[in-house]
């Protein structure tokens, strides 16, 4: 092996290019079973971000069932998910450009199914028995908050309301003879993992919903309900303090299986997926633990519980059929694929990996968690990545660059699985640390809870405090610390910029920079999301100009550079320009970089690569270092 090149930290140079990352690979979603056939949703920054539909027959080779020129994805509250069925190997989804339902028949005919408007469908479940599909219908033809219900929409296209009143609804399932149904529903200011109400009805003979029963008690958070085969409803609930499985009966609630672990998610997106009930009387359930995820069986009839020791730490979209479960996995080393595993004896075999090629183990920075200290006297969570590139190593005496990343959400969570836009910045030599502030979930209620009335301070004060921690153990250069974050990620990049002198740069992709605009602008899913993590406004509009950066510019001296798509219906573009306009006119080192046509996250192939190469060439320029790749350098004004 030859010997390492002596460089200094940032300008190493790296197997793992921003053109690697988007060429060939892609974003795996949702997946299906029909007859023993596999389906999955996979989003192909390649093809201009357009989400197709793949199936493997038996143990076939996978092919592409969705027509071209069409893409699968549907707008319900802006995020989506749930875009697709299958059932007896026809294919119902939402179509991106007219967000209408299309069939595929099992000869590969299309055809739109929905009517035409200005409609929206999510979270499609097959009712064979009465020709229809049941979903979650938004309509946005009234004026104000467009209304959301319960739908069934018939084969032939005739659209019947099933439940009406509350705000929002997710997650319709009926029973396996078709007779019953049952779905969440929740009202504002709630947020789907605030407080939601499990609804359970019997369905008559023309198929309208009959004496719909609430199941869940005040102030608890249920997610992914599901009938068993014996009619029987499971679904998850945090009513213990933990999202822990649950089984209604005729007689009474029972806890399938009682831990303090997580077995839910935050409902971002529709059809999200942590367990199946097979038809032998057991669950495969991928459950949280400390932010690393387990595979493991639970056998109904004694509660007993059996581990899977799979080589994956991040399992989402669980299903599972004759002995083996199929979900999205990835491990430390390993990035997303399509998996199956047989269950007796834990064998795991890759269906498609979501990127074709890894770089040696010499080059990839594996997570090495971390609990600290924090304000309050309570502690947060993260991960930490060093520099890794063993063609490279710094002067002697030299310590690495930090980039902090901020998870978006900010109800969400990051976990510790290989992600290429890490390996990213480590295999050029920087340290990266990726952190669970207080609010986010994978830890319990009550951790998720401490963000209440403290969004913009507790998140803030983690990531600073993780950053202090790692300058105190002498393992990054603390002259030389950057934050970056999305959305509300960015929101607290942008935070931690402006009241603490700590970072020397950030990245604000499409982040929040005025509370108030966002209160004002933002769309219906998280219109009353602050009421909650700041307070109602205007009523508190103290708090919200307190707590937004816009009107504290004069406490922000560090260069700062914003990504934004400019069809952001979710933070819009007046987030950012109304803060680069601030940061310009105060002589502030900014650069703006908006992408025409993007939204909510970048999806285009082109746009990503340029987000990461900008992001790169700015702290080259910030930093003092030359980046080892051959880039376009990003214009810094008042530099």
């Amino acid at each position: 092996m030859p010997k390492p090149k002596l460089a200094p930290y940032g300008s190493w140079v790296s197997p793992i290019g921003a053109e690697d990352i988007v060429r060939d690979s892609f974003r795996l979603g949702q997946l299906m079973l029909d007859n023993g056939n596999l389906y999955w949703s996979e989003l192909r920054p390649s093809e201009g971000g357009r989400t197709t539909i793949m199936c493997r027959k038996g143990g076939g080779v996978a092919t592409e069932v969705l027509p071209d020129g069409f893409s699968a994805r549907t707008n319900v509250h802006e995020y989506g998910g749930g875009g697709f069925c299958v059932d007896d190997g026809e294919l119902w989804y939402c179509n991106d450009s007219d967000q209408r339902i299309y069939v595929v028949d099992s000869a590969g005919r299309v055809r739109p199914v929905s009517p035409e408007g200005p409609y929206r469908y999510a979270d499609l479940v097959v009712d064979r028995k009465r020709s229809r599909i049941v979903c979650v219908h938004e309509d946005h033809s009234g004026a104000g908050e467009p209304e959301n219900t319960i739908v069934a929409v018939t084969f032939d296209g005739d659209v019947d309301v099933l439940a009406s009143g509350a705000d929002f609804y997710a997650a319709p399932r009926l029973s396996p003879a078709g007779d019953d149904i049952a779905w969440i529903e929740w009202h504002h200011p709630n947020m789907p993992w605030d407080e939601t109400e499990l609804v359970v009805a019997s369905l008559d003979d023309a198929g309208q919903v009959n004496e719909p029963m609430r199941v869940t008690d005040a102030g608890e958070a249920a997610f992914q309900p599901e009938f068993g085969p014996d009619g029987s409803l499971f679904y998850v609930s945090d009513r213990s303090g933990w999202w822990n499985l649950y089984r209604l009966t005729e007689r009474s609630i029972e806890a399938v299986y009682a831990v303090e672990a997580e077995f839910g998610l935050p409902h971002w997106v529709f059809g999200m997926r942590t367990y199946d009930v097979g038809d032998d009387g057991r669950i495969v359930a991928a459950f949280l633990l400390d932010g690393i995820s387990k595979l493991a069986e639970i056998d109904l009839a004694n509660g007993g519980v059996r581990t899977i020791p799979v080589p994956h730490i991040d399992i989402g979209g669980l299903r599972t059929h004759a002995g083996r479960a199929y979900y999205i996995g990835a491990g430390m080393r390993s990035p997303s694929a399509v998996v199956t595993v047989d269950l007796e004896n834990g064998i795991t075999d890759v269906v498609r990996p979501s990127q074709e090629g890894v770089p040696d183990a010499g080059s990839v920075s594996v997570a090495q968690p971390v609990v600290f200290k924090t304000a309050g006297n309570e502690v947060a969570h993260g991960f930490f990545y060093p520099p890794m590139n063993d063609a490279y190593q710094a002067p002697t005496g030299d310590l690495p660059p930090l980039i902090v990343k901020s998870h978006g959400g900010p109800t969400g969570q990051t976990g510790c699985a290989y992600e290429p836009k890490i390996q990213f910045w480590t295999s050029r030599g920087f340290a990266v640390l990726d952190v669970n502030y207080r609010g986010s979930t994978g830890f319990g209620r009550r951790y998720r809870r401490l963000l209440d009335g403290n969004w913009g301070v507790a998140d803030m004060e983690d990531c600073v405090a993780g950053a202090r921690m790692l300058v105190e153990q002498g393992l990054v250069d603390g002259e030389r610390m950057a934050i970056t974050g999305g959305s509300a990620g960015g929101y607290t990049t942008l935070c931690a910029l402006t009241y603490y002198d700590i970072f020397k740069a950030g990245a604000s992709h499409y982040g929040i920079g005025d509370l108030e605009a966002l209160a004002r602008d933002t769309h219906k899913f998280e219109s009353r999301y602050l009421d909650r993590l700041v307070g109602r406004w205007p009523e508190d509009r103290e708090t919200y100009v307190a707590r937004s950066p816009i009107h504290h510019t004069d406490r922000l001296s560090c260069p700062v550079i914003f990504f934004q798509g400019t069809e952001d219906k979710v933070v819009p573009p007046n987030q950012a320009e109304a803060m680069v306009s601030v940061l310009r006119e105060k002589g502030i080192p900014v650069a703006y970089v908006s992408f025409e046509g993007e939204g909510h996250g970048f999806r285009q192939a082109a746009n990503i690569r340029q987000a990461l190469e900008g992001e790169l060439s700015f702290y080259g320029q910030v930093f003092g270092f030359e980046p080892g790749d051959d880039i376009e350098p990003i214009e810094i004004e008042n530099l």
